[in-house]
């Protein structure tokens, strides 16, 4: 049974940085997708950037420039390296690892945002 958790969520100012981890316990495929989304109240959830076992990265244009996704393929972990944060970021962010028949997420971590 695959498992992702999320970690390196928290409260920081606007203008700062946060790190989010997220690593798979279990088997996963080698051909697959790890992403990030985020959610806020009674919205739907977000996407906010992908990356492909190849390498190829994907990013929504609200975090593109601040934002950077990478993985770490021996470890089953993909990073969300997030930078000039503002209350706009603020929300619940997500792991996901898809691919061809599967589709995993984690339990989501906090950041927020504010003076």
């Amino acid at each position: 049974q695959v498992q992702l958790v999320e970690s390196g969520g928290g409260l920081v100012q606007p203008g700062g940085s946060l790190r989010l981890s997220c690593a798979a316990s279990g088997s996963i495929f080698r051909s697959n997708v790890m992403g990030w989304y985020r959610q806020v109240p009674q919205k739907q959830r977000e996407f906010v950037a992908q990356i492909t076992s190849g390498g190829s990265t994907n990013y929504a244009d609200t975090v593109k420039g601040r934002f950077t996704i990478y993985r770490d393929g021996a470890r089953n972990a993909v990073y969300l390296q997030m930078n000039s944060l503002t209350p706009e970021d603020t929300a619940v962010y997500f792991c996901r690892v898809n691919g061809v028949g599967f589709d995993h997420w984690g339990q989501g971590t906090q950041v927020t945002v504010s003076s």
